[in-house]
């Protein structure tokens, strides 16, 4: 879809955390990526951090986020899959307030093209709570490029049309 060079770029505050037991800021691959490309296309890394694969931690990081007026996005990656430890999506169901469900929907058909069946193992998802966005991509490197690349490039640059979700930021807290 095509960008409209008249409207000016308006960046976005984003926080990111990475979801896992064993990464370190040292081999934080997903992280590293997701990171390189929000500043690439202008945004802004408001915060950064990793976290264990629990929800009440996770859920924790992701109030306090919400609750900060200077953070408009929250960006997740890992802890979305099937086994026991991927809690990502529980602890994101606990705190929206809205869901978005064709962000998952999207994920896994942009994912399908890259690695097949396989996606049907990924809870990818998105909502919004006080007024923040919140996604979850899978820990890959290449799920986080599916993601930003093929979705959230475009939806969080306000000059995308015909819609993105940068130009409803103002509206998203409207009762």
């Amino acid at each position: 879809m095509p960008i409209d060079d008249s409207i000016p770029f308006r960046s976005v505050n984003i926080a990111l955390a990475t979801i896992s037991d064993t990464r370190t800021p040292a081999d934080d691959r997903s992280g590293d990526t997701l990171a390189a490309r929000i500043e690439a296309a202008g945004h802004r890394l408001a915060a950064r951090t990793i976290l264990k694969d629990d929800a009440n931690t996770i859920v924790e990081q992701l109030s306090e986020w919400i609750d900060d007026t200077q953070i408009d996005c929250v960006i997740t990656t890992g802890g979305t899959g099937v086994t026991g430890r991927d809690v990502t999506p529980e602890a994101f169901a606990s705190i929206c307030e809205k869901d978005i469900p064709g962000f998952g929907e999207l994920f896994r058909m942009l994912s399908y093209r890259t690695i097949g069946t396989s996606t049907v193992q990924s809870r990818a998802c998105a909502g919004v709570a006080n007024g923040t966005y919140l996604f979850a991509l899978p820990g890959s490197t290449g799920a986080v490029k599916d993601g930003w690349d093929g979705i959230l490039k475009d939806q969080l640059d306000v000059r995308h049309q015909p819609c993105n979700f940068v130009e409803l930021m103002p509206r998203l807290m409207e009762r």
